[in-house]
């Protein structure tokens, strides 16, 4: 098992951080493999942006397979606050230890409050739990999709990142040991503030190539055809270019490709392509515009390689 510590770095280069991502069934270009290597090899978090389904998350999950790390994630919404991204008190709990000291009567005050206030009472959520190391060593902290969090959860999590400890006004405060390793996600809706993205790698990852989504869709669907495989991947290449509400992710192609496996189909043709467009697609008036104006086309486009895509 390869573990990380200060002494060790797991990948003695980026071609093989890049090799060992693929051996885990993420196929990532060059650049991209530069960015993990650096953010793990200087202890930087990384902050992704990128379309929705282009693998932004999958990082940190492979990374936590690969390197043997937890996985904490938080998933980060309008309205994220202290309470649930990093600790709130146990009331219920220490409720009962209160009434159950007044049962027992002869309470001391000072003591009770001081034990509803120790860490037996304290629920921690994703950022404190970061801050703990484990035998296998720093987990893996997702902060997924930080551009739905209000800016204001944003200049906390700036403070957070910059030392990473964590001020708990009854306990003190709480030091990380070793930073943990940290992605950060963004599909861009909205600017994430400069002082943050100064705390951290940045690295955009955008539609891949043809050559890489083929690679990735033979990586996690092995029992694909590959001529299915390589109409699939034109089709959703194709289709990126059309002027769509929201275009596919490699997710939807995933999606798509296991869809037509579990159908047995080992090429497209219009009638399929019809029918699961809503596996690909995620709103009607896309779907409506594909199927009444652009389906022969596209499908045309599927059915004929370049030659720079034949193999």
């Amino acid at each position: 098992m390869k573990t990380m510590t200060r002494d060790a770095f797991p990948f003695p280069s980026i071609d093989a951080l890049q090799s060992a991502l693929a051996e885990h069934r993420y196929i990532a270009d060059r650049s991209l493999a530069t960015a993990i290597f650096l953010a793990l090899k200087l202890r930087k978090p990384l902050f992704l942006e990128g379309e929705a389904g282009v693998g932004k998350t999958e990082v940190a999950k492979v990374l936590a397979s690969l390197l043997h790390r937890s996985l904490i994630r938080l998933q980060c919404y309008e309205g994220l606050d202290v309470n649930t991204a990093v600790y709130e008190w146990n009331y219920a709990r220490q409720m009962l230890y209160i009434r159950l000291l007044e049962a027992a009567g002869d309470v001391d005050v000072e003591r009770a409050v001081h034990d509803i206030f120790s860490p037996e009472f304290l629920l921690k959520r994703p950022l404190l739990q970061a801050l703990e190391s484990t035998e296998q060593g720093e987990p893996v902290l997702l902060i997924d999709e930080l551009d739905r969090a209000d800016e204001e959860f944003e200049a906390f999590l700036l403070e957070a990142l910059s030392d990473f400890q964590i001020s708990i006004p009854e306990i003190g405060v709480v030091t990380a040991d070793a930073p943990p390793i940290v992605i950060i996600t963004s599909n861009r809706t909205r600017e994430i503030h400069d002082a943050l993205k100064r705390r951290c790698l940045y690295h955009w990852i955008d539609y891949p190539t043809f050559e890489r989504e083929y690679a990735i869709v033979l990586a996690r669907a092995p029992e694909a055809p590959r001529h299915l495989a390589q109409e699939v991947v034109r089709f959703v290449q194709a289709l990126r270019e059309e002027e769509l509400y929201k275009a596919p992710g490699v997710a939807e192609t995933l999606d798509w490709m296991a869809a037509l496996v579990a159908l047995d189909r080992t090429e497209l043709d219009e009638s399929v392509i019809h029918h699961t467009l809503g596996v690909l697609l995620k709103y009607q008036d896309d779907i409506a515009f594909v199927r009444e104006h652009r389906l022969d086309t596209l499908l045309r486009r599927a059915r004929t390689p370049s030659p720079e895509h034949e193999n």
